[in-house]
């Protein structure tokens, strides 16, 4: 007997449940529309920052190899960032302040005026890094006047870099790294409340310090925090390690109704969360910002990373840190979904089933499934390429095994290592058409060498089946995610 479980219980059934005590599951957040680009948007720019404004750009800045000036991009899509003109708004200057190591800039508009943040250093003295405010009060950034608001006074007169600022529960904070003798080398994580945009107010909290070895990797470092909320929870990314392959992302969490400032309120994951890849060859993925999707439905990470693990000399003179994007997912739980940092070119998707939306395509054991709450994303991420057979089919590439797609055998569909046969390549392309139980709203995908025959579940495996019954293309229907 074939056994189905249903997405929707009857009232009969939910009232069988109640009566004996158990609990319905919470149901999973709808599945969001799929955000797909082109890696890398920009060479050579790292601590890539993007701000969506209302009037229809996104605006894009970076540190540049020569840490001498800040740069600025607009485009109305995110991709269109790896093409757009590239503006430079403001030079370090020739002698004293601001005259030496200008990193991690970022662009917020507050108030009705644009705002610069970045880290600057005496020209005679380039490890004072202190961090710095350039206001506009312009309506395009690019080809506006720029003033300097001068230096953000810190309780610590210390080593301070990466300053960004966010609004939470109506206050406006800002948050940055910084050097503590008192606590020991390195750099932690500091918030504290703004009174403008370029003056803090109070007194500020150390809510990170490396700890963990993985953050203590050729230095101590906690620093580039970045702000993100979603429901009842609040997160801060920050960056860990030296600026080479051990470069990492670690996750701070805190309730959305607790005070920010209490240390106590923060709690640092034990364990990275977005690391190098040997697979995809990312290294020392990093200093990452959030922006939104151009229809505002899906969270995308902006990051920087490297194309190699090995580098001569003092990383922070090696210049090919990429700028980089990938939308970020979430689990059921609320807590953000990093995944790898995935290889070059187009970036992956997930295929959501049409009937059940909370599941998805992934491998297992190298069996192709579909599976709800996958917590190791990239088994269920994957590229559309052209397809290996040629003539107008696809693909479907691992994003965690690159070199390996679903093919079918023995009509049963796996996980393989692309062996260059002509067999192979049938078996591991097909046709893209629109979604056999819904053509507006999915995708569906037939065989490429046994026409008829599409991709479908079926007891939670994914096989490859002719399809008759509205149920049979409820099965083989899939929303690109």
């Amino acid at each position: 007997m074939r056994l189905r479980s249903r997405g929707l219980l009857t009232a009969s059934a939910v009232l069988a449940v109640l009566s004996i005590g158990i609990p319905t599951p919470a149901a999973a957040a709808p599945p969001t529309p799929a955000a797909a680009f082109v890696n890398p948007i920009a060479q050579q720019r790292a601590d890539p920052h993007i701000h969506k404004h209302t009037d229809g750009f996104y605006y894009y800045t970076a540190t540049v190899p020569a840490y001498d000036r800040i740069v600025l991009r607009r485009a109305t899509t995110l991709q269109g960032l790896s093409t757009a003109p590239e503006t430079t708004i403001w030079t370090k200057h020739a002698a004293g302040d601001m005259g030496a190591h200008i990193w991690a800039p970022e662009i917020h508009f507050i108030d009705g005026k644009w705002y610069v943040y970045f880290a600057a250093a005496p020209a005679d003295d380039p490890w004072a890094i202190r961090p710095y405010v350039l206001e506009s009060s312009a309506a395009n950034p690019l080809t506006g006047a720029w003033s300097e608001k001068g230096r953000i006074s810190l309780p610590l007169n210390t080593f301070s870099l990466d300053a960004t600022t966010f609004v939470h529960n109506g206050t406006r904070y800002l948050s940055w790294a910084q050097a503590d003798p008192a606590v020991g080398d390195g750099t932690g994580i500091y918030i504290a409340r703004m009174s403008n945009p370029w003056t803090i107010s109070g007194s500020p909290a150390r809510i990170a310090s490396p700890t963990h070895a993985w953050e203590t990797r050729g230095h101590r470092v906690n620093e580039g925090p970045a702000f993100i909320s979603k429901g009842d929870k609040v997160f801060m990314t920050f960056s860990a390690s030296a600026t080479d392959s051990n470069y990492c992302l670690g996750l701070l969490t805190a309730d959305r109704t607790a005070d920010l400032l209490n240390p106590a309120s923060w709690v640092k994951k034990p364990t990275p969360v977005f690391t190098s890849n040997t697979a995809t060859s990312q290294y020392g993925p990093g200093h990452n910002s959030f922006t939104v999707s151009e229809d505002g439905a899906s969270d995308i990470m902006v990051y920087h990373s490297r194309t190699y693990r090995d580098i001569n000399g003092d990383p922070l003179n090696d210049p090919n840190r990429q700028t980089r994007m990938q939308k970020l997912y979430w689990n059921n739980d609320g807590t953000p979904n990093f995944g790898i940092p995935v290889a070059e070119g187009p970036t992956p998707v997930r295929f959501s089933s049409y009937n059940f939306p909370d599941r998805y395509i992934r491998h297992s054991g190298l069996r192709a499934r579909v599976e709800a709450n996958v917590t190791d994303l990239a088994d269920s991420q994957f590229r559309i390429v052209s397809g290996l057979a040629g003539n107008g089919t696809v693909s479907l590439e691992s994003a965690n095994f690159p070199g390996h797609y679903l093919r079918h055998k023995g009509f049963e569909v796996w996980l393989e290592r692309n062996d260059g046969s002509s067999l192979f390549s049938g078996d591991a392309s097909f046709h893209r058409r629109p979604g056999l139980a819904d053509a507006s709203a999915g995708l569906s995908f037939e065989s490429f060498n046994y026409p008829g025959r599409y991709l479908r579940h079926y007891d939670s495996l994914l096989q490859l089946q002719p399809v008759n019954s509205a149920l049979d293309r409820a099965d083989a229907t899939y929303s690109a995610t």
